[in-house]
Parts: structure tokens; C-alpha cells; sequence
């Protein structure tokens, strides 16, 4: 038997489930306590880009993007959004659930307007729906990491083009 699995923006009844389901996927606070600062920034949570996963009337996944902005050599800003953190609970990860998350995800993105979506994670995954190295872009972390888990992609033709600089992460995500 095939289980249903619901796709839709959090609501606040389901802000403490979605702190269990990070604190379980990540074996830590980390990334559930970054979750509710990024919430309370009104400049950049966008509420219908944070996004549970639902089998079994049990919320399984959580993704959330939120904006950040791309500074150039120039000094000029461009807007685009981070996706972090994605996580499934431990018990149904390898089941396609991140995936369907991260695809239900770009997808609202998209409807919303934005032209672009950065993530630095694992090279290997990623890349299947479409993310490809930002220095493909002269785009750069603001932090030292390898260019392979460090990337972008357009949610429209050219997104990114004339796009290049540094990311600027809202500073909630210093705390991880």
C-alpha cells in the first residue's frame, strides 16, 4: 500500500513538530533553534517557503528558503533565497521525501517570482534536481567550503545571468 504524502506551508501549530523533526534528522538543536530565529526575521522568512512533508497525519519533513542576498564586486545586491535546512526524520529518509520537498519547494519559489536558489550540501544529491556548482556563476560562499557542495540554479532562463559576487546569509545563520 501506497502511503499519501502531503506537501503544504507551516502553520504555527506545527512549529514544534518541525523543531523534532530537524532536531532528529540532525542529532542536534542546531539547525531546529535555526529554523525559529529565521521565522522571526520578517525581512527575510518567507511563510509559504517553509514547507512540511505529511504521512500517516505525522509531519516527516520540513524544507524552509529563505532570502539572502548576492553582493558583486560593485558593491550591487541581488536577491535570491537559500534553501536551509531540509530534513526528514531518520525513519523515512531514502524514501523520496527530501526530494519531494525540495521539488514542491523550487516550484513555490518559482510561482512567488524568484529567479534563483543557492544551497551548499551534498554534491551528490542536489544535483539531480538541478543544482550545479555556483562558481559556475562566479558566485561565492562567504565562507571557505569546496565549490562542489556550494550551489545554484536558475528557477527561470538565465536567473543568474550577470549575477556574480559574494552570498550574504541573514545573520541567524551564524549560530550553525
Amino acid at each position: 500500500m501506497t502511503r499519501q504524502l502531503i506537501i503544504r506551508q507551516e502553520g504555527p501549530e506545527d512549529y514544534a513538530n518541525i523543531f523534532e523533526v530537524n532536531q532528529k534528522a540532525f542529532g542536534q538543536d542546531n539547525e531546529a533553534r535555526l529554523v525559529d530565529a529565521l521565522r522571526q526575521n520578517p525581512t527575510v522568512f518567507v511563510p509559504s517557503l517553509s514547507r512540511v512533508a505529511i504521512t500517516e497525519d505525522l509531519i516527516v519533513g520540513h524544507i524552509l528558503f529563505t532570502k539572502i542576498n548576492i553582493e558583486d564586486d560593485s558593491g550591487q545586491i541581488h536577491e535570491s533565497l537559500a534553501l536551509a535546512p531540509m530534513a526528514v526524520l531518520p525513519e523515512w529518509q531514502r524514501s523520496g521525501i527530501g526530494g519531494q520537498l525540495i521539488l514542491n519547494g523550487l516550484e513555490a519559489a518559482m510561482i512567488l517570482g524568484f529567479t534563483s536558489v543557492i544551497v551548499l550540501g551534498h554534491e551528490h544529491y542536489y544535483p539531480r534536481f538541478g543544482f550545479v556548482p555556483a562558481a559556475q556563476w562566479n558566485i561565492r560562499a562567504p565562507f571557505d567550503v569546496p565549490a562542489d557542495v556550494f550551489m545554484a540554479i536558475e528557477l527561470v532562463p538565465d536567473g543568474l545571468k550577470h549575477i556574480s559576487g559574494t552570498v550574504i546569509y541573514p545573520k541567524e545563520f551564524e549560530g550553525v
